[in-house]
């Protein structure tokens, strides 16, 4: 008889174990101890331990679903309108049994009776409590594509597909940069500053990049005044056992308004890329929804290819 509980002090080596035992695919990382579930997820200032519901047979855990919030728009606190099914699986040994439905029944309970009006599968950007540097590569971007047994659950279970998102991977090591004359020209009148965080960071950066290893570069003018693009480079420490490589994530790229389309998105990606070439990082990886033309654009004018597919599932 399989038996559904909520987290207790002593999961974590277990649910590590059963991470491992899931073949997640390509976005999942690998060879991590405890310790990493400790600091992205059971640490958080909003861990619940009722949000992560366990199902067990015979004394060992076979299953589980993370259920939590994210940010509401002030970024200084959760929002409880919108609950998220963070991670959810099943051991290989004992799916096709109904527990996966009975684990995600009891998730959705949990969202609902915090308040959730609607509940969406996979973690998107400012809704993307936990599993930071761990499931997703560079972020948490909805559940991937590469991650074969999740989309056959979501849509049996009565969700579909909200927004897909493009997984972007760049092998700095291997490959040239992109030359553009007009990329010289920025190049020639710019300069790569780099910081420890933004220059105005929040709760929920604190609360989730502010955990890990992190730097924020800044594409300035040598002139002074304030960046034309930014993006905050994070260290995919978990993820080099997998991918047999040093790597980073690239994520919260921002370009000022005022000079959008203008080429300094691109600029930056590229300079970033060959700073992090001298620290030999062989890969990295930025995620953009496909809605999003003008990131797609810039990222893949600095050279990165498409290699995977998030997709954001809703409750229908």
């Amino acid at each position: 008889m399989v038996e559904y509980r909520s987290f207790r002090n002593g999961d974590p080596p277990h649910l590590v174990r059963l991470w491992h035992e899931c073949n997640l695919g390509r976005g999942a990382a690998d060879d991590f101890t405890p310790d990493a579930f400790e600091l992205v997820n059971f640490s958080q200032p909003y861990f619940d331990p009722n949000g992560l519901i366990l199902a067990h047979h015979e004394g060992k855990c076979i299953g589980m679903i993370h259920a939590g919030f994210g940010a509401d728009e002030t970024k200084s606190r959760l929002s409880h309108d919108v609950g998220i099914i963070c991670a959810a699986m099943v051991h290989p040994n004992y799916r096709r049994q109904g527990i996966g439905r009975d684990l995600l029944q009891r998730a959705e309970a949990y969202l609902t009776d915090r308040g959730a009006q609607q509940i969406q599968a996979g973690e998107s950007k400012g809704r993307d409590p936990f599993y930071f540097g761990l499931y997703g590569g560079a972020r948490p971007s909805g559940f991937l594509v590469t991650d074969n047994n999740a989309d056959p659950f979501l849509t049996n279970t009565g969700y579909q597909p909200a927004e897909r998102i493009g997984v972007y991977q760049r092998f700095i090591q291997q490959s040239s940069d992109p030359v553009h004359f007009k990329l010289i020209s920025i190049r020639r009148a710019t300069e790569l500053t780099i910081s420890d965080q933004p220059a105005e960071p929040d709760w929920w950066w604190f609360a989730r990049l502010g955990r890990v290893d992190s730097l924020r570069f800044n594409l300035c003018s040598k002139k002074g005044g304030p960046p034309f693009s930014s993006v905050t480079v994070v260290g995919l420490d978990a993820y080099i056992s997998k991918w047999n490589a040093r790597c980073i994530g690239l994520v919260d790229v921002d370009v000022s308004e005022a000079e959008q389309g203008k080429g300094y998105g691109r600029a930056l990606l590229i300079e970033v890329s060959r700073h992090m070439r001298q620290e030999l990082v062989a890969i990295a990886e930025i995620h953009a929804p496909e809605t999003n033309e003008f990131a797609t654009k810039a990222i893949t004018g600095a050279g990165f290819e498409r290699i995977d597919t998030g997709v954001v599932y809703q409750k229908t």
